[in-house]
């Protein structure tokens, strides 16, 4: 071994140490973070549920609260999962610590009350504010601050919904279609799994799912009716995506005073509840993503969750929408066995994953995270599922603030 290389492997060794012991850090305040969330979102959702549904009337009530909230004091980071985003591309100023305490209140304002919303964006904050500390404490200059936060993307995803791979390669995989960034998978890899980890050892425990009894053999036929239900995932995504979209813009446009936006779209939300005399689309929806896997579900619920996940969020109420894709992609796929050659519970983890993937733009992620939740033997139909939604799912996605690589995300 040459001195310079001797020189250069110990150099190698002290920067990974230093990032292993700052990614622990990371993965360590997002386990807490999630925690706390899951913990608060598991009694909001048992007081709701103890109600009978009666809470949904609360929900106009329960928007102006947090409309006001982020209106006095939250202007700054009311842009979410996208001023994370924006942060990554173009660091500039740390995120504010209060957004950590902000968005865990707001989304349990709407999960207390009835709202169709998820938990992803609610746990994404939280990892990054809290990570964000870090910053200062350590003097990070702005190439290791984007990395710190990239890494609090991995262990938020990881930690809320116990899949550590699809965390390290969502926080790597969301920023820019088209492309990965390498240069912070060590950190990412570390703070997923510690952030996954400490969240499991704080009680905090995550959903089971059923996997198929047995996977089909891929022929011609189970491959076509694959790559068929991985279309009808990207639609379902880019309806999804663009609703949402839509719904906020006529939102913002047409009411400018936040907290009277916010109540309005409670107003609508829950009028539209109570007139078809159901609480199934409110909140996470995890029952119903469970009953995806086991029997035949009215053929309609994906369409439901569409639209009234899309008016909670787009009118401004707190949350996160893969939780909701996650609802909508397992009955989307509950409801095509009926038509295609593979099993119901494979097709609901398909729909499970390819929309949620399609959605955000990150079909590596999904995949893994299919594989992770399902068995590695469904990984084959993961993937296709994943892809194919990916590329049926439209340039844009969930989040605005994600950037298109110059060769898109099409081979052509």
């Amino acid at each position: 071994m040459t001195p310079v290389y001797f020189s250069q492997s110990i150099k190698t060794f002290i920067k990974l140490s230093q990032w292993f012991l700052l990614a622990c850090c990371v993965g360590a305040l997002a386990g807490v973070g999630s925690a706390v969330l899951l913990a608060a979102l598991n009694g909001a959702t048992g007081w709701r549920e103890a109600t009978h549904g009666w809470a949904i009337v609360l929900l106009p009530l329960g928007g102006w609260v947090s409309g006001w909230m982020y209106h006095r004091w939250g202007k700054s980071i009311e842009a979410g999962n996208n001023l994370l985003l924006e942060e990554i591309h173009n660091p500039t100023a740390t995120i504010p610590l209060r957004m950590a305490s902000m968005i865990l209140l707001g989304t349990t304002l709407t999960h207390l009350f009835g709202g169709s919303a998820g938990r992803e964006g609610t746990a994404l904050q939280i990892a990054a504010s809290l990570g964000d500390l870090l910053t200062r404490v350590f003097g990070l200059n702005s190439a290791d601050r984007r990395i710190v936060l990239m890494a609090s993307l991995s262990s938020g995803v990881a930690s809320v919904f116990g899949t550590p791979l699809a965390g390290t390669i969502f926080g790597l995989e969301v920023l820019t279609i088209g492309t990965i960034r390498h240069t912070a998978l060590f950190p990412c890899l570390i703070a997923a799994i510690v952030g996954d980890r400490v969240t499991l050892s704080l009680g905090l425990s995550h959903t089971v799912y059923r996997h198929a009894p047995s996977i089909p053999v891929l022929t011609p036929t189970i491959l076509v009716s694959a790559i068929a239900a991985g279309i009808m995932f990207g639609l379902a995504a880019m309806g999804f995506a663009t609703l949402t979209h839509w719904v906020s813009q006529v939102f913002k446009s047409r009411i400018v005073y936040a907290p009277e936006r916010t109540a309005i779209g409670g107003l609508i939300v829950a009028g539209i509840m109570m007139a078809i005399g159901t609480t199934t689309y409110s909140g996470l929806g995890i029952s119903t993503i469970v009953r995806a896997f086991e029997e035949p579900l009215p053929p309609w619920d994906f369409v439901g969750k569409i639209g009234l996940t899309a008016l909670t969020i787009g009118s401004g109420f707190k949350g996160g929408e893969v939780t909701p894709l996650f609802f909508i992609g397992a009955t989307l796929g509950n409801a095509l066995s009926s038509v295609l050659a593979l099993p119901l519970p494979l097709l609901a983890g398909m729909g499970f994953v390819a929309v949620f993937g399609g959605a955000a733009n990150t079909p590596i992620a999904a995949t893994l995270m299919g594989i992770e939740l399902f068995g590695a033997e469904s990984g084959v139909f993961m993937a296709i599922a994943c892809v194919m939604s990916y590329l049926c799912s439209g340039q844009a996605g969930i989040y605005r603030s994600q950037r298109l690589e110059e060769s898109g995300k099409y081979p052509f």
